[in-house]
């Protein structure tokens, strides 16, 4: 292919930079540190480890790998697809393209999850719609005597979650449940934590390709309007929620009008949160239900 980088055995700085030149010829927007993370999975080196060795020379078959899966890239692939990796709260999971690639910005629902579990006695969690295990897995670790459910309805996925969890010393402490939304709860929980789908039609449209041709579409198209996993599990919460739980979910960033409007419908009674990023946008809604 003409995208190939042609040395047999470059040094890894060459490499790079070729690989470096490809990405962004092509667009890509952080080439560099996309280039440095497939070569070092290619090598199995942390980046700092690779950024230490640039004048080695590369063997045929390492730099024939490397230009395979920079070629991947420049076909839009994930970079997380592409290494079977990516780290989400300190912890490194297994992603395929059967689970959605952890987020950032995920991150803050699990922080207010926490910020939840240290004011509060929680003994159990469910994470709804759980991918590759990201939130219950990091609640499993950080609350060790909470229990907790990941529920998805996803075979495939279940499957890369229980892995994720076994590699990271939970799976002891995380049962996996295969159904929809909160149906599988054998009982209620202290603590929802979601993260539905919640693109909306027209947004799924405007998607970047490496999201709309490589994620998989049921983790990500939440309706028309963006509701119709919200929604429906805010009708099941009420039963499946004890006495004084709460409920965080993950939404878009001008949802947070219609989701606290769902969520007082679902529990009248109830003390609704929005919390904005760090880039002020509408981010997770939280809903402290009373006893």
């Amino acid at each position: 292919m003409t995208n190939r980088i042609h040395m047999s055995s470059p040094t890894i700085r060459q490499a790079l930079a070729r690989a470096i030149e490809l990405l962004t010829e092509a667009r890509t927007e952080e080439a560099r540190l996309d280039a440095e993370v497939i070569l070092a999975h290619v090598l199995g080196l942390s980046r700092t480890e690779l950024l230490t060795r640039l004048d080695k020379v590369l063997s045929p078959e390492k730099a024939s790998e490397f230009d395979s899966l920079i070629e991947r890239r420049l076909k839009r692939e994930p970079v997380a697809y592409i290494t079977g990796h990516r780290e989400f709260y300190g912890l490194d999971f297994r992603v395929t393209p059967d689970t959605l690639i952890p987020r950032p910005e995920t991150e803050l629902l699990v922080d207010k999850a926490l910020e939840l579990a240290s004011g509060r006695s929680i003994k159990s969690v469910a994470d709804i719609g759980t991918g590759c295990g990201a939130i219950a897995i990091v609640l499993a670790v950080n609350l060790p005597r909470s229990e907790v459910y990941a529920i998805d309805l996803s075979q495939s996925a279940l499957k890369i979650a229980s892995e994720n969890a076994r590699r990271l010393g939970a799976a002891k402490r995380v049962r996996f449940l295969e159904g929809d939304l909160l149906e599988p709860l054998p009982l209620p929980v202290d603590l929802i934590a979601a993260n539905l789908p919640y693109v909306t039609d027209a947004e799924m449209t405007g998607l970047a390709d490496d999201v709309r041709l490589f994620e998989p579409r049921t983790a990500l198209a939440g309706g028309p309007q963006g509701f119709d996993y919200m929604e429906r599990l805010l009708k099941q919460a009420p039963r499946k929620l004890s006495p004084g739980g709460a409920i965080l979910l993950e939404i878009g960033a001008a949802q947070g009008e219609r989701t606290s409007a769902l969520a007082r419908k679902a529990f009248p009674r109830a003390m609704v949160e929005v919390v904005p990023d760090l880039g002020g946008r509408d981010r997770v809604v939280m809903i402290h239900a009373r006893d």
